[in-house]
C-alpha cells in the first residue's frame, strides 16, 4: 500500500485519527510521518516518560469503571486542546497528543494498578529495536549509577561510568 501523502513509498505507519468524534484513517510512509510532526517514532520514543501508549490504554477502562478518591477530585484541562479530563474520562479518549503529558499525574496510579510497572516490556518492532534496547540500557545503567554514588559506592559507580560511556561510544559509532 503507497503512502496517502507522497504517494511514492510503502505505507508503514497506520494511524485512525478521532476529532470530535470523526473518525479518520491514514497509511503513510515513516518519511511523511515524522514530516509532518504529529506522531512519535520508535526512534523518537522519550524513555525518561513512565506512559506508552499501550500502557495508558490497558489503564483507561479500569480507571473509568473505579476511580478512586484522589482522582476523583483532580480537575484540569489539557492546555493545547482544551479537552477536561472529566471529558477525557467519560469519553474515555483523549483530545490531543499533550493530554498524555498534562493529566500524568492522574494516571500513574492507574497504570501501577493495572500493568504492575510504568514500564512496557512487550515486542519492539524489528526496525527501530537496536535503538530502543540501547537508549533503555543506557537509561538502567545511569540509574544505576545514581544510585551507586548516592549509597557512596564508588568503585561500584565507576564500573557503571566506564559502562556508559562505552555504550555511549558504540551508540554513536552505529547512529
Amino acid at each position: 500500500m503507497l503512502c496517502d501523502i507522497c504517494k511514492k513509498n510503502e505505507a508503514t505507519v497506520h494511524i485512525t485519527k478521532i476529532t470530535n468524534g470523526m473518525q479518520q484513517e491514514f497509511n503513510i510512509c515513516e518519511k511523511c510521518a515524522k514530516e509532518r510532526g504529529e506522531f512519535n517514532f520508535p526512534g523518537q520514543l522519550d524513555f525518561s516518560s513512565p506512559f506508552t501508549f499501550q500502557n495508558i490504554l490497558t489503564g483507561i477502562m479500569d480507571y473509568i469503571s473505579s476511580p478512586n478518591e484522589s482522582q476523583h477530585n483532580f480537575d484540569c484541562s489539557c492546555k493545547n486542546c482544551g479537552i477536561s479530563f472529566s471529558d477525557f474520562k467519560k469519553r474515555g479518549l483523549v483530545g490531543c497528543s499533550d493530554c498524555y503529558s498534562d493529566f500524568t499525574s492522574a494516571l500513574i496510579p492507574v497504570i501501577k494498578r493495572v500493568q504492575g510497572n510504568l514500564e512496557h516490556t512487550g515486542k519492539i518492532p524489528k526496525r527501530a529495536g537496536k535503538n530502543i534496547i540501547g537508549k533503555k540500557k543506557l537509561l538502567k545503567l545511569k540509574e544505576s549509577l545514581k544510585e551507586a554514588i548516592s549509597t557512596e559506592e564508588y568503585e561500584k559507580a565507576a564500573q557503571i561510568r566506564d559502562m556508559i560511556k562505552e555504550l555511549e561510544k558504540t551508540r554513536e559509532q552505529e547512529g
